[in-house]
């Protein structure tokens, strides 16, 4: 049985610190601007941050900021300014279903890392702020006997990501325990919340706006004794180590699976596992898997997906859709 302090998969605690800047000719601030948002954040924010050291995949050029507000009133202030000043936002989670761009991200890029706010509002209710590991999650649950969320043990990164994706495994998704999700419209700092059906959640997706931030959730679980959800938990655990790559940066699953298909079956039969462009590989562990086996590019991966979706297609008949989302300035 998992202690109460272990780290469950997919979430050690992030390093807070920024990366030491790299040259990054296209950004679109001025001294002037950096000193502006210093003012407005503090140390929550830093310039010319690459963005491979924010996803699981460690691919990304620099983001001209990179923001983590600590506290609501920070994040409020910071998207006051960025609207008066026309400044555009792109927000990320954990990285864990991310590739950015090897020119970087231009604006800011809005960081949740920092609000982390967990409680058990009842002896069946959760609210959780989407900077929250979905680890810790989890153990919280698992602390007070409560289950539903035993799918988060094979979900790596933050829980507001998990919530815009619907993530989950075949013990489950998000859908089936949310009641309710607060965001925040990225134009004005308005505070809007949904209803479980007003988030249209879907397979590995959701309605949930792009021009807000998701903030917190609240979850409804069941009493469920510990003993029952650690089992699953450790095969869950256990089917994954068998069948995933190990040592590798990777974002997991590349691609949906198609309706009554699995994406990583046809890619094998298609002849494409053991591809390469660059460092950008498809693995010869799981199909669906694209990782990188040392410094791969985003047009290394790109060119990989691309290669794989076109020789699928070619094979089977089947245009797969990405899992992953990608952002980034084209040049």
């Amino acid at each position: 049985m998992a202690g109460d302090d272990e780290l469950l998969i997919g979430d050690d605690e992030p390093d807070d610190r920024l990366a030491t800047a790299e040259p990054n000719p296209r950004s679109i601030f001025d001294g002037a601007a950096r000193a502006a948002l210093v003012e407005v954040l503090g140390d929550d924010v830093g310039f010319d941050e690459p963005m491979r050291r924010h996803t699981t995949a460690r691919i990304g050029g620099p983001a001209d900021a990179f923001a983590r507000p600590s506290t609501h009133a920070r994040l409020a202030a910071l998207l006051a300014w960025c609207a008066e000043h026309r400044v555009p936002v792109t927000v990320v989670g954990g990285g864990s279903n991310l590739l950015v761009r090897d020119a970087g991200i231009r604006g800011v890029v809005l960081n949740t890392s920092r609000l982390r706010g967990l409680t058990l509002t009842s002896p069946t209710t959760i609210e959780v702020e989407a900077g929250t590991p979905t680890s810790k999650l989890l153990q919280l649950a698992l602390k007070h006997d409560l289950g539903g969320l035993e799918f988060l043990g094979g979900v790596p990164g933050s829980v507001g990501g998990g919530l815009i994706m619907n993530a989950g495994t075949y013990l489950g998704e998000f859908t089936s325990v949310v009641t309710w999700v607060e965001s925040v419209r990225l134009a004005d700092a308005t505070t809007v919340r949904r209803d479980h059906a007003a988030c249209g959640f879907r397979y590995r997706g959701s309605d949930l706006p792009p021009d807000e931030l998701v903030t917190r959730a609240g979850l409804t679980l069941r009493p469920r004794p510990r003993a029952e959800a650690d089992a699953e938990i450790r095969e869950l655990r256990a089917r994954r180590a068998a069948r995933e790559p190990k040592k590798v940066a990777s974002n997991g699953s590349t691609f949906k699976n198609p309706p009554g298909q699995f994406a990583g079956r046809l890619i094998e039969s298609a002849g494409c596992k053991g591809w390469q462009v660059g460092d950008a590989v498809c693995s010869p562990v799981h199909a669906n898997w694209l990782v990188s086996s040392g410094r791969a590019t985003c047009a290394d991966m790109l060119t990989l997906i691309e290669r794989v979706r076109d020789r699928v297609r070619e094979v089977h008949g089947l245009t797969l859709e990405l899992e992953v989302k990608l952002l980034g300035e084209v040049v």
